[in-house]
């Protein structure tokens, strides 16, 4: 009796010098965290003194390895269960797997998109620890990194980080390196701070008379009101583009910061009719640049396609420079610059170039045009953005809508003619 004493208070003291050693059914099992699992294996060897050490040693070599990413559970525990239950994912840092991710990407966008997505992920992987192993992400740390974004950067931009990050982890998902269920938890933050803020037709003629010094700058302003264009698609039009016979205008191209020339926001074309006033814009646009010579460009449909054209830029700061070494095309952020000084001197308040798109939106729905045909003009896929972003423009219009209905329901010759 008295050595089997010794021999279990033996024992006991040796269990005490190790931590996570236990004994579980007359056997040695070792217990460690793995992937925020608290993970148990049984060993199925005795409890003695030798064996007790032999674990302790056997679980500091798995901690090493969980610590450094090599740690294989099929390989220390073949036989368990869990080798397939907790293997669903492979250990790899978030920082190497971004690494890996970025060229992959990067065939299916343009250099200059590539550059904001490379560095959206870097803010993301900074914020969560590019250290970190991807299979131990919980939807928690994309709450959290939600958080951190928005903390000091407006709803849009963190939107952008937080777009750009999910399909970062719909890709380790596919391809087991993390957890389902983590892009969806990239949540984006709502956006009804950032209304339109469209133009009054008082306001449009201030810029024009007041605030514009040269009829380019009269001219480019009001087609962006009466076409919707995008600042960018604005900026890379070309004389070529215009088809003043039937009041139609092409939109193939945008161009972008740096100068770089893509396919339309959609990857589509897309045709513009033109109201008078911005038809009339375009003729005086393209009697300016009459004497200018058609430019060489290349315009990227993704990385590694790209067509040549040979155009005619419409609006070109060679028109008002004095210099002679000036650049041939506007950029949506010198356009900026410009926008921003014809606002000045018109006296109206400051808004986005942006808003010119929202006015023409908001001026057509006022007007009672067709959703499907705004839709369309502004080169959205269908008309879901314009009920979502424009509601108020749309229940603005809606008092004298029924009489409208009515009137054509009733006289319906009216409407025929």
């Amino acid at each position: 009796m008295g050595r089997e004493r010794t021999s279990a208070s033996g024992l006991e003291a040796e269990l005490a010098k190790h931590k996570g050693i236990e004994i579980h059914g007359g056997s040695i099992r070792v217990v460690f965290m793995w992937r925020r699992i608290r993970c148990r294996e049984t060993l199925g060897l005795p409890v003695t003194k030798a064996n007790i050490k032999h674990a302790a040693l056997l679980r500091a070599a798995i901690l090493h390895e969980i610590k450094t990413g090599h740690f294989e559970y099929g390989r220390h525990f073949p036989n368990s269960k869990n080798a397939t239950n907790y293997t669903a994912v492979k250990d790899e840092r978030i920082g190497a797997l971004m690494e890996r991710y970025k060229p992959l990407k990067a065939v299916d966008i343009t250099p200059m998109t590539e550059e904001k997505y490379g560095y959206a992920l870097d803010i993301c992987a900074n914020l969560l620890g590019s250290e970190r192993l991807a299979g131990i992400l919980l939807p928690e740390d994309i709450q959290r990194l939600r958080t951190q974004l928005i903390a000091t950067r407006a709803p849009s931009t963190a939107n952008h980080y937080l777009a750009t990050f999910a399909g970062f982890l719909a890709w380790c998902e596919d391809n087991r390196y993390c957890r389902e269920g983590l892009a969806a938890a990239c949540v984006r933050f709502a956006m009804t701070g950032r209304e339109p803020d469209p133009l009054t037709k008082a306001e449009f003629d201030q810029l024009i008379n007041k605030g514009c010094l040269h009829v380019q700058d009269s001219a480019a302003i009001t087609l962006a009101v009466y076409t919707g264009l995008r600042p960018g698609e604005l900026c890379g039009l070309a004389v070529e583009d215009i088809d003043l016979e039937t009041g139609q205008l092409h939109i193939t191209r945008a161009i972008t910061a740096d100068g770089t020339f893509k396919v339309p926001k959609t990857g589509k074309p897309r045709t513009v009719f033109l109201m008078p006033p911005a038809l009339d814009a375009c003729k005086v646009l393209i009697d300016l640049v009459a004497n200018h010579e058609p430019r060489t460009i290349e315009i990227y449909m993704n990385r590694h396609e790209s067509r040549v054209e040979s155009v005619t830029p419409l609006l070109s700061p060679a028109t008002q420079a004095r210099k002679k070494v000036i650049n041939e095309w506007f950029v949506p952020t010198s356009w900026n610059t410009k926008w921003a000084a014809i606002q000045k001197r018109s006296g109206i308040r400051a808004r986005r170039p942006y808003q010119t798109r929202h006015t023409y939106a908001c001026w057509c729905l006022t007007a009672r045009g067709n959703l499907a045909f705004i839709a369309k003009q502004m080169g959205h896929k269908d008309f879901t953005m314009l009920v979502e972003v424009y509601a108020k423009w749309m229940d603005d219009a809606s008092p004298r809508e029924l009489e409208l209905i009515w009137e054509n329901i009733s006289h319906p010759q009216k409407t025929e003619s």
